[in-house]
C-alpha cells in the first residue's frame, strides 16, 4: 500500500515530473556522450541486478553529495538549496540551479521504497535499465511530460538516490534526450562522491 501511495504521488506531483524509457540494453558508467536507448516495451518486468555494496542514505547530506568541483564542472553554479520532498514522503532533497544552461537539477534521498518501485506495474512509465558505478540506475520518463527526466539509481535494500534533471524555463526548452544526458551526469558524480565518502 505504501509504494502505491509512493507511485501515486511521484507520477502525479508535477514537480517530480519524471521522465524516461523503457527497458533497454544497459549502460555503463561514464557514458554519457550518447542519448539514453529508444523506448521498447517488455511483456515481462525485468528484476534489477545486485548491488555491488550497500551505500545507506540514512545520515547522508543531499546538499553535500556533489562536491564543489561537481558542481562546476557540471554548471550548476547557483547555492544548492536543501528541503523536504513531499511525493517522496519526506525525503531529504536538494535543488542546485545552473545560471549558464537554466537547467535544474535535484537530488533527493529516497528511505521508503526500492528502487524497484519504478519497474513495476503500478509505475505507468517508461524506463532504461542501466549502470553506474556498478549500481543499477533506471532512467525514467512519464509519458506527457518532457521538460524532465529522473534517474533512479538502487543504493541500498528499501532506499535510491532520485536524481531529477529539468528544464528550469528556458525560452527555447531543452529536448529531453538532452535532459537524461544531464541526469545521467549528475548521478554519475553523486554516485563517484557517495561511494568514495565510504
Amino acid at each position: 500500500m505504501r509504494i502505491r501511495a509512493l507511485l501515486t504521488a511521484a507520477v502525479v506531483v508535477p514537480a517530480l515530473a519524471l521522465t524516461g524509457c523503457t527497458t533497454g540494453p544497459e549502460r555503463s558508467s561514464g557514458d554519457s556522450s550518447a542519448p539514453p536507448p529508444a523506448p521498447t516495451s517488455s511483456a515481462t518486468r525485468p528484476s534489477l541486478p545486485p548491488r555491488p555494496l550497500a551505500v545507506p542514505l540514512d545520515e547522508v547530506d543531499p546538499c553535500a553529495v556533489l562536491t564543489a568541483d561537481q558542481r562546476t564542472a557540471l554548471s550548476l553554479d547557483s547555492p544548492p538549496n536543501p528541503y523536504v520532498e513531499t511525493s517522496f514522503n519526506g525525503a531529504k532533497a536538494c535543488s542546485i540551479r545552473s545560471t549558464t544552461s537554466g537547467n535544474v537539477t535535484r537530488l533527493a534521498l529516497v528511505l521508503v521504497s526500492g528502487a524497484d518501485v519504478w519497474i513495476s506495474e503500478n509505475a505507468q512509465v517508461e524506463y532504461v535499465i542501466g549502470a553506474i558505478e556498478g549500481f543499477a540506475a533506471i532512467t525514467v520518463r512519464t509519458p506527457g511530460i518532457d521538460d524532465v527526466c529522473n534517474v533512479e539509481v538502487d543504493v541500498a535494500e528499501g532506499q535510491f538516490l532520485d536524481v531529477m534533471f529539468r528544464d528550469g524555463g528556458n525560452s527555447s526548452g531543452a529536448q529531453q534526450d538532452h535532459l537524461c544526458l544531464g541526469a545521467q551526469r549528475v548521478a554519475e558524480a553523486a554516485m563517484a562522491s557517495l561511494t568514495q565518502k565510504r
